[in-house]
């Protein structure tokens, strides 16, 4: 059975872990709002994956670990720590070869069986502080 704890874990774990971007479709709706940790708002599967894309193309061995994951009906809120080695320009600030991290909490809105809403917000200033 597809629950909101599934979606999630599956959204980290296969997509972002993973980069397993035909999961997309099974995961999100069609039309997914997502404002990624990052500050960048995007709609619709193409945007999304596009910003997978730009994040884990700047950042290889990228993750995303699920530190609490809270469901309530047809919400869900995670704490987050998003991780990957610094290899192209990211953020505005050139490669460093350096790992970095930064804390992030995420809020999910589903609907048939689909995230439809997901919004993150991230540490800048804690990531910025490591880019420098």
């Amino acid at each position: 059975m597809t629950t909101p704890e599934v979606l999630v874990r599956r959204f980290y774990e296969e997509i972002w872990n993973r980069i397993d971007l035909d999961v997309v479709p099974a995961v999100l709706a069609p039309t997914v709002t997502f404002r990624g940790s990052l500050g960048a708002v995007r709609s619709g599967h193409a945007e999304f994956i596009a910003y997978v894309r730009e994040v884990t193309d700047a950042l290889a061995d990228y993750r995303c670990d699920t530190e609490t994951l809270v469901v309530q009906g047809n919400q869900a809120a995670a704490r987050m720590v998003f991780s990957g080695v610094h290899r192209a320009p990211f953020q505005g600030f050139p490669p460093t070869g350096r790992r970095v991290s930064w804390a992030g909490a995420a809020f999910f809105t589903f609907a048939d069986v689909q995230i439809t809403d997901l919004w993150v917000l991230g540490d800048l200033h804690g990531l910025h502080a490591q880019l420098r």
